[in-house]
């Protein structure tokens, strides 16, 4: 078994729509960032490279190429994906926190779940995502930015 941690932050500003776990949420701001800056999946793909021993998501994507700018970050989660399975790892589970103000996403978990599971091939059970405040402290808490913290377990060898 590999363990992986991801970690991301991005700043809210107005003009983008706000894209977690591959949703678009309702909000009046969205992430600030060269691709769609989905902080869940970013911290995800960096959770997936590290327990792969892949390096990180700026190694793999970096934010000063062209190709990736605006892009999906599922898009980025496929490529991850492919990496994984050239290496012969699975997906044994994936733990999600996003940490927010507002607004709140628990409407919009199951298809988060949905986008990811499809992208990596595996059961939407393998995989928890959840959502907590700040309690009002630092930029997240003056609803300037959100932050996603993930940890995956992964497999040696197929399902």
């Amino acid at each position: 078994m590999r363990i992986g941690f991801g970690y991301d932050a991005h700043p809210l500003i107005l003009g983008r729509k706000l894209i977690l776990g591959g949703e678009i949420v309702p909000y009046q701001k969205g992430l600030a960032g060269h691709s769609d800056a989905d902080v869940l999946i970013h911290s995800l793909i960096d959770a997936l490279l590290g327990a792969a021993g892949e390096g990180d998501i700026g190694q793999h994507f970096p934010d000063n190429d062209e190709q990736y700018k605006d892009i999906s970050s599922l898009k980025l989660l496929k490529n991850t994906y492919e990496i994984l399975k050239r290496k012969t790892l699975t997906i044994n589970n994936i733990d999600v926190s996003v940490v927010l103000e507002e607004p709140r996403i628990a409407p919009f978990i199951m298809s988060m779940k949905n986008n990811i599971a499809q992208v990596l091939k595996t059961s939407s059970e393998k995989i928890n995502i959840k959502a907590t405040t700040n309690e009002k402290m630092g930029f997240i808490g003056r609803k300037e930015g959100v932050a996603s913290y993930c940890v995956v377990s992964l497999n040696e060898g197929t399902d």
